[in-house]
Order: C-alpha cells, then structure tokens, then sequence
C-alpha cells in the first residue's frame, strides 16, 4: 500500500479550515482532480455518514463512495473510498493549531487491486498514483492556504 504524506502550513483559526475540508461538497474549489461530491447518507460531515465524490481527468471522469471515518472538529476528518464496492484508498486530513495560524497534514493510502492499479496508468500521466497524488496534494492544500490567507 502507497501513501503519501503532504504538509502545509497556513494562516487561520483549525476550526474554519476544518470546516472548509470537512464539507466535501467544496472539495473542487481546492483540488484540481475533484469534481464535486454529494453527501447520500447520514449527517454531512458526521462519522459513518457517506458521499459521492465526483472526480475528473481531462480524458475521463469517475465516482467513488465515500465513508467518513473521523470527525474530530478542528483537528481531524478521514474517510474510506470505494469503487465498485471494492476499497480504493483513505484520505485524512489532520489539523494542528498553532497561535495565529495551522499546519494542515493530507494523508492518503492507496487500497487499490492489481487490476485497479493498473487501470489507473488510463487515468493518470505517471501511471504511478502516488506521484499523481503528491502533485495534487500540494496544489490542494495551496488553493486551501490562499483561500484562508485573503
């Protein structure tokens, strides 16, 4: 299993940038891959409650399931991807408050199958998911820290 670890520092109060992260419904203003999601089940936000996560390439587009695993208000929100009803990845954004300003941690690691591994060489530039996600990672947590910072 891949994983891949960015980090960013950023002005603003943990819980407001929990918030932003937490409501997965605003996830593509900050990421250059997500599309959108729509929350299907349970309270938005909550653990156990579930989204579609919409996301896209500029050759294809696909959507996944999506559980939430944690929701720690201002410190951390995680959640469970599927396809097809087969484990694709975890997701975690981990939030540590500092005077005047956060360090924001996004973690993923890749679940996927052989066959969905290799799939992926059809969705990504690299073929290698790991380095795709690093990439969007940093542009992600970027966008979130301009946001944050106006």
């Amino acid at each position: 299993m891949a994983a891949v670890e960015v980090r960013r520092v950023m002005a603003g109060d943990p819980q407001q940038v929990y918030e932003l992260i937490a409501d997965v419904t605003r996830m593509n203003e900050w990421s250059p891959e997500s599309a959108g999601a729509q929350w299907l089940t349970g309270d938005p936000g909550a653990v156990g409650s579930t989204f579609r996560g919409d996301n896209r390439r500029p050759w294809i587009r696909w959507s996944t399931i999506c559980t939430v695993t944690a929701a720690d208000p201002g410190k951390r929100f995680a959640f469970a991807v599927r396809a097809s009803g087969r484990p694709v990845a975890t997701w975690e954004y981990e939030i540590t408050a500092r005077p005047g300003w956060c360090e924001v941690v996004e973690r993923t690691v890749d679940q996927r199958s052989l066959f969905l591994k290799m799939f992926s060489v059809l969705t990504t530039v690299h073929g290698r998911r790991s380095m795709r996600n690093r990439r969007t990672m940093e542009q992600t947590l970027t966008a979130l820290a301009r946001f944050m910072e106006r």
